[in-house]
């Protein structure tokens, strides 16, 4: 979940309308899709610390699969720094 995190307020320090999809985040932290679309999901529907956007399909052109574009909210993005902080301030962090 930190890792996810990382990845996504650092696109968002860059630009807060700046969008990651899946697969990027995927390779960029060496993560199965499972893993991090689990944990994209519990960030989107329960925490509600990200917006999701499918890509058109027109839009995906031709043999390239539909992406899945996140990007953290602003509440997001202060729930993130605040959680990571705490993170890296706890004994285990």
């Amino acid at each position: 979940m930190q890792a996810v995190l990382r990845v996504l307020l650092d696109a968002y320090r860059v630009d807060p309308a700046r969008e990651v999809y899946g697969l990027q985040l995927c390779e960029r932290l060496g993560l199965g899709f499972g893993t991090v679309y689990r944990i994209l999901a519990r960030l989107h529907d329960q925490a509600g610390w990200v917006n999701k956007r499918v890509e058109t399909p027109d839009a995906a052109g031709a043999g390239r699969a539909t992406r899945i574009y996140y990007r953290l909210t602003d509440e997001g993005a202060e729930s993130a720094r605040l959680a990571l902080a705490e993170a890296a301030a706890s004994p285990a962090g």
